[in-house]
């Protein structure tokens, strides 16, 4: 995450200058409070999954895994209304004393938020095949959702999009890991017998 986070900033020092810097570091600070929710959850249902994955509960399994998700679905929901609704009084706490800059946050805010919508199911997969005791996938889809598939946004959308591409870099990306989380929960199925 720290190279990730290097990379933004020098993105953001060409594209936008401080004021990019700024406006990504609110950003950060609100997202980790928003991620929270998607952690906790994932790290608190792993045992569970775990538990019945080694009973041989599989239809326990099965159910879970489709709660789960539905639980992960309706707090995306939420946390990208919440990010929408809240995106004005946030960025007016960290950054109501420059015009410019609220308005460079704003628009930031609004456009990270779609990435509420889809880091929940990759955070939650990975966690789900770490229970199951599948460390590769987990940290392929770790892997994938942290390093290359923000590395390959945030470098390759400004050239489109210019500074929303890299405002957009991080909902590219988790969508993206939702894609691998999706393959591998479907390709393992049957192995797993959920």
């Amino acid at each position: 995450m720290s190279v990730v986070g290097m990379l933004y900033n020098f993105q953001l020092l060409r594209y936008a200058g401080e004021d990019g810097i700024a406006a990504y570091g609110v950003l950060m600070y609100v997202s980790l409070i928003f991620q929270a929710a998607f952690l906790g959850y994932s790290v608190g249902t792993a045992p569970v999954i775990s538990y019945h994955d080694g009973a041989g509960h599989y239809e326990e399994l099965r159910g879970l895994l489709r709660r789960s998700l539905g639980i992960v679905g309706v707090f995306a929901l939420l946390m990208f209304a919440a990010a929408e609704l809240l995106a004005l009084p946030l960025s007016r706490l960290f950054v109501g004393y420059d015009q410019a800059l609220l308005a460079l946050t704003l628009r930031e805010f609004r456009l990270y938020s779609f990435s509420f919508l889809f880091s929940g199911l990759a955070i939650f997969g990975s966690s789900f095949f770490t229970a199951l005791n599948d460390g590769l996938v987990s940290a392929l889809i770790s892997f994938m959702r942290t390093l290359v598939f923000q590395v390959v946004a945030v470098l390759l959308l400004p050239l489109l999009w210019g500074l929303d591409g890299i405002w957009a870099a991080t909902a590219a990306a988790e969508l993206l890991a939702v894609a691998v989380t999706v393959a591998f929960l479907v390709g393992k199925r049957k192995k797993y017998h959920y």
